[in-house]
């Protein structure tokens, strides 16, 4: 059956408002601390491929996987990809800034290769990928796609479906997939000034794709 595609879009505005919520801006400049059963390091390359049971943490980012593979490019960015073992899939998590008053905000996701730009402060969830946002421990937001990039310093994502296994090579990725996603409603401010203002759920780029059949 031919693909119909259904485009929504979000307007947002960006954060720069009081109260609105951010990842936590120092884990960008932080060091990364790894731990892992084995280490190959090649000092020519500035390449480190860390395997089994691998843990890196970056201020309040957490990556968790079967394989990382680190580089250093020459302005001295890190760069890391995280992979899954076989049927698993690897794992994401950072603490995010919020408003004196609001509840404790964490972001965490999941997918098969997670990739990890030390530049650009991007998050790639490659393959089954899911993104979660918590307030106050209690989910709030759920975003499921085939890949989902989030920008750690603008709270900013972006989904792709999946591509049909019917669909011809040369079909774009997502072009017949479907993208899900359970947002929580943004509540409205207290008239009272002492009351914490609530904060602003991740913010979709210019537009989402949602394909159906």
């Amino acid at each position: 059956m031919t693909s119909k595609f259904i485009t929504c879009l979000l307007l947002t505005a960006l954060a720069g408002a009081a109260g609105v919520a951010h990842a936590e801006r120092a884990d960008r400049d932080k060091p990364m601390n790894i731990e892992s059963d084995a280490l190959r390091h090649d000092e020519l390359t500035q390449t480190s491929v860390f395997t089994g049971n691998v843990v890196m943490t970056k201020g309040t980012i957490v990556l968790r996987g079967a394989q990382l593979d680190v580089r250093q490019d020459a302005q001295g960015y890190q760069h890391g990809v995280v992979k899954a073992e076989a049927g698993k899939r690897a794992y994401f998590r950072q603490k995010r800034d919020t408003a004196p008053g609001a509840p404790d905000e964490v972001v965490e996701g999941e997918g098969e290769i997670i990739e990890y730009n030390g530049k650009t402060d991007d998050v790639k969830l490659i393959r089954r990928g899911q993104l979660r946002r918590y307030t106050g421990g209690k989910l709030s937001d759920d975003i499921m796609g085939s890949v989902i990039t989030y920008n750690n310093l603008t709270d900013v994502f972006t989904v792709d479906g999946e591509k049909r296994t019917n669909e011809p090579s040369s079909a774009p990725a997502g072009s017949g997939g479907r993208v899900r996603a359970i947002l929580a409603p943004k509540a409205a401010p207290s008239a009272s000034p002492s009351a914490p203002v609530p904060a602003q759920p991740l913010q979709p780029s210019g537009n989402l794709n949602l394909q159906g059949k």
